[in-house]
């Protein structure tokens, strides 16, 4: 018995009557420039199977040869999170049939990863800390990619026939994989995205990854069960795959709390199965049937030697790391003089980082920190992304700050050059010029416009003359509907009181 896909409990009951536990795995592709096991270039948006060779789609007599670079990247993961490192890993084999995975199996970690028994301390929106237990790092290659066409949702359910681009297969991959996490409570949702949000922060700072969730170069899976108060073992868990974004995550969790506490209740089971995220409603569909460790029969990848970590190297590639985020955001509130309300704000927003590199574009921080948790939020909002997701660079952004600073654009003006890079027009410089959106400095050009409005507005005219000086705010409006916003408003209101005698 189970429970429909749209019975939902109430939130705050299942609270009451369950206490959820989660399992994050998080999959990263390495920015390296080729493949995990061969040479092929790794560079996203190909066309479809122009970046395969024998041995990524697994023809015969072809033997992989593990990345040095995939390697070390996977060492410097693991340091960042606390990690202890394995001096000898073996690859295994994973053997399952999906016509995405040339090989019939994907050679992965099992028993012996490059990295196991660490930790990532998180922080919450109030500030509290909670640390997330990581069981272990482990390096493996992505599958290819299969597209279905013909149906309405672009998933296997209703369409004609499908096809598999096997450029992403054998792009190298590290799976970091948490312990359980117990006791969040109703904060579940909210610690499965501060996870991610800080594990995303981590990687971007390493510079092993661009970590796009967009794009597929993170992405995580959820898995969560719902163990009754009094019950001593853990309930049935589900895996929701390939969130892509870190407010899908926390809403994937809570649906799923809500999903399985209506199906607990109404006396069903829930099923161990993967589940596919769905971004236009956020609900999550049952996928399937999950196989447990056993299913895939893992052995040792016999065409690999384990993997050396010597001790030294190790620790020469710990000396390379760089400042962690938590660290550089201590240093940069004290620079920015910010209170940790707003410090905690824009980090939940995911602005701090953002902020720093449009400052080192060359504006002020103050400005670009303006931006981002304003104009730009309300358009991450609108468009239905996290900010950092937004298509434009901080360098387009302090490009656009410096445009109005040099007094070329209003900030409405500004705004819409934003808009126009955010829809994909170009860049800032090239749609002012396109749209012909520059301030206009011309006085004789600006003085006619005001003269026509006062023309227009006669009694308002005789008032400004009179001495109210405020009713110049309506001819001032005027002349910027008439410029289409691109006078300096505060060199028109100097014309209009200047032609009225009320300097």
């Amino acid at each position: 018995m189970s429970a429909a896909t749209d019975d939902l409990m109430d939130f705050d009951d299942v609270i009451e009557n369950f206490d959820p536990v989660m399992g994050m795995e998080v999959h990263v592709e390495l920015g390296t420039e080729t493949k995990m096991f061969c040479g092929c270039p790794t560079t996203f948006g190909g066309d479809p199977n122009a970046q395969v060779c024998p041995s990524c789609l697994a023809l015969p007599g072809a033997l992989p040869v593990a990345n040095a670079t995939a390697i070390e990247s996977a060492v410097k993961i693991g340091l960042a999170l606390n990690c202890s490192i394995r001096e000898s890993s073996v690859f295994a084999r994973k053997n399952y049939f999906y016509p995405d995975q040339p090989k019939n199996y994907q050679i992965s970690q099992y028993d012996e990863p490059i990295a196991y028994d660490g930790h990532l301390d998180v922080v919450l929106n109030d500030g509290t800390t909670w640390r997330v237990e990581i069981e272990r790092a482990h390096m493996e290659e992505d599958t290819g990619k299969s597209l279905h066409i013909g149906g309405s949702t672009g998933r296997i359910h209703g369409a004609s026939h499908s096809l598999l681009d096997y450029n992403r297969a054998g792009v190298p991959l590290v799976e970091i994989v948490t312990r359980p996490i117990e006791g969040a409570g109703e904060r579940a949702p909210e610690v499965a995205r501060a996870y991610v949000t800080a594990l995303r922060d981590l990687l971007k700072s390493l510079n092993v990854s661009d970590v796009r969730m967009d794009q597929g170069s993170m992405r995580c899976d959820a898995n969560l069960s719902l163990m009754r108060k009094d019950a001593a073992e853990f309930g049935t868990r589900t895996e929701t795959k390939n969130v892509n974004s870190l407010r899908s995550v926390e809403t994937a969790v809570r649906f799923e709390m809500q999903r399985q506490g209506a199906v607990l209740t109404a006396g069903g089971e829930v099923i161990q199965e993967t589940r596919h995220f769905q971004e236009a409603d956020g609900t999550t569909s049952a996928g399937r049937r999950k196989e447990t460790a056993e299913d895939y029969r893992y052995f040792p990848e016999p065409d690999l030697p384990p993997v050396v970590a010597d001790p030294a190297w190790v620790e020469s590639i710990r000396a390379t790391l760089p400042e962690l985020p938590w660290i550089r955001r201590a240093r940069i509130q004290e620079d920015w003089g910010v209170s940790d309300e707003v410090m905690r704000d824009l980090v939940n927003v995911g602005a701090v980082d953002l902020i720093i590199e449009t400052a080192e574009a060359g504006v002020s921080a103050s400005a670009a920190r303006s931006w981002w948790v304003s104009f730009l939020a309300q358009q991450a909002n609108s468009r239905g992304v996290e900010l950092a997701e937004l298509s434009i660079t901080p360098t387009q952004v302090a490009e656009v700050i410096g445009l109005v600073e040099e007094g070329k654009l209003t900030n409405k003006l500004a705004q819409q050059v934003v808009t126009a890079v955010l829809d994909g027009e170009g860049e800032p410089a090239q749609i002012v010029a396109d749209r012909g959106l520059e301030v206009v400095r011309d006085d004789s050009a600006l003085q006619k416009a005001v003269d026509d409005a006062l023309a227009a507005n006669p009694d308002i005219a005789d008032k400004i003359r009179g001495g109210k000086v405020q009713a110049a705010g309506k001819i001032v409006g005027d002349v910027m509907k008439a410029t289409r916003g691109q006078a300096d408003p505060a060199r028109v209101k100097e014309l209009v009181l200047a032609a009225c005698g009320a300097q």
